[in-house]
This record gives C-alpha cells, structure tokens and sequence, in this order.
C-alpha cells in the first residue's frame, strides 16, 4: 500500500483529504507545520508527498528545497487559486505538479495515480536493463538515471518522462496533446503552465547539444521535437 504525507496546516482540510484517499487505498499521514513535515518525510520515506505552499515558520517553498536535497520523492503542491506565480517557482524548484485550493478530491487521486503509474518502471527482456542512448545522453529506464555528457543529472519524475517520451521519438515532432498526457496524465489546457515548466528545466538540466544547438525544439502551435545529433534545422 503506498503511503502519502500530507504537509498542510490545515488539520481539518488533512483530515478530510485523507480519509478520502484512505477510502482510495493510500496509507495516509499527516504534519501540520514545515520542520514536522520535513521530518516525517525524511524518517518515513513516503511514497508521495502533498505539500501546501502556505505554512507557518518554514513555508512550502523552503519544505520542497530541503526535502529535494535528500530525496527525489514526488510532491503535489496545493496553491491558492490564481497563484500562478507559486506554481511555476514550484515547479522550478522540483515539485512534480500541483493542484489550486480548492480541489475536487478525485482531481487529486487521479494526479496522484498518474505520478505513480510513470514512476513504474516497465519490463525488460531477459536480464538487460533498457537504455536509451542519443548522443552525449543516456537514459536507463529501470533504474530511472540520466547521464548527459558522462555527467548524472537529476529529474523529478514528470521531467524523466517528458524526456523519455521524446527520445523515444527523437526526429519526430511530438504533439502537446500527446506529451501531457504521456508526462502528466492529462490533456495540456491553455492555462496550465505545468508542461512549460517541466520542459524549461529539462533543457536548464541537459543544456544544449555539444555543438551548442538545440536539443529539444518548441514547434510552435504543433509540438516538440529532440533533435538527432547531425541533423539540420
């Protein structure tokens, strides 16, 4: 049964929340404050954490940036509605999605179920591990690493499968439609920045090709595309 810490100071909202997603299958728990939330993440390793951004003493933001440093565990964050200046900086700062206050409770279990179904690594043949290898970059599906130029580079989960869904079809446009809901588990709407911003650090996080050209192409009103190495614009 997969576990899920709520961090939000809002006891009654967690109580609510969690009953519902007890009712969904989850083992739930819960921390009412930054330095808790840090802490029970930290000892308890959840499968899935829900961070509020608005939280007494230590706030959301700076929960996020402590837990990132020691884990790579998903986070939803719950942001007020029309603040869409908190989702973009936590997305930025490695939050794999996010969900404005007030929220239907089924809109979050099927966020939920969508960051754990592409957390799921898929079967190999045999004993051989699949990699995918473009150039200077290296992805190992089953153990979900990336290497660029020999070096690691650390993805949230929703990153790793926007990256994985266009090596897969490096050369090839993919449509918006079609890498949300590869990535996010959803349609792209035209005010969800969510898939922007993903996409805008993993170009940070792989930067540009050796020959310092693109390598993932905005195509725009279509999609985008991961260039081949050697091929022309």
């Amino acid at each position: 049964m997969a576990e899920i810490l709520i961090i939000d100071d809002d006891s009654e909202l967690c109580e609510l929340v969690g009953e519902y997603l007890e009712g969904e299958g989850f083992e739930i728990d819960a921390a009412y404050d930054g330095l808790s939330g840090i802490e029970r993440c930290l000892e308890r390793e959840p499968d899935l954490v829900i961070l509020d951004v608005m939280l007494p003493g230590i706030g959301g933001f700076e929960v996020l940036s402590r837990i990132r440093t020691h884990s790579r565990v998903p986070v939803i964050m719950l942001t007020a509605r029309g603040e869409e200046v908190d989702r973009i900086v936590g997305l930025e700062m490695g939050a794999d999605d996010y969900l404005p206050k007030p929220f239907n409770p089924r809109e979050l279990v099927a966020r939920i179920r969508a960051i754990f179904r592409r957390a799921v690594a898929p079967e190999t043949v045999g004993d051989e591990p699949e990699v995918l290898a473009i150039g200077d970059l290296e992805i190992d599906i089953g153990a979900r690493q990336v290497q660029c130029a020999g070096v690691a580079v650390e993805l949230t989960g929703a990153e790793f499968a926007i990256l994985e869904t266009l090596v897969r079809a490096a050369g090839t446009v993919v449509e918006r439609n079609d890498l949300s809901r590869q990535a996010l588990g959803r349609r792209a709407s035209t005010f969800d920045r969510s898939l922007d911003v993903h996409l805008s650090n993993v170009r940070k996080k792989l930067g540009p090709m050796p020959d310092g050209g693109e390598r993932i192409k905005t195509i725009r009103g279509v999609g985008y595309l991961y260039v081949k190495p050697g091929a022309r614009s």
